[in-house]
């Protein structure tokens, strides 16, 4: 299993949420501050099986689209996850 860490901007993260979501993924939405003038920005955490973390980056990036500037619009990490519990 892994985690996939998203951190976006807040005007990117209900578009990202309601495709990952619509693509049966389960998502943590968790509001921050981060970045240039520290400017309101949205870290998502989706957990998912090994064989479902390329899915659930496509999913992202067709949601992104292309930009324009050079500037990135999301930061994402992969991290495998030891253990897993709902209680």
């Amino acid at each position: 299993m892994k985690m996939i860490i998203v951190i976006v901007k807040d005007s990117d993260a209900e578009p990202v949420t309601r495709a990952l979501t619509a693509s049966d993924f389960r998502v943590t939405r968790i509001a921050s501050t981060g970045g240039f003038l520290r400017s309101g920005v949205v870290t998502l955490l989706i957990g998912v099986d090994d064989e479902r973390v390329e899915a659930g980056i496509q999913v992202i990036r067709d949601q992104m689209g292309e930009s324009d500037s050079k500037e990135s619009r999301a930061t994402l990490f992969v991290v495998p996850v030891q253990r897993f519990e709902q209680v």
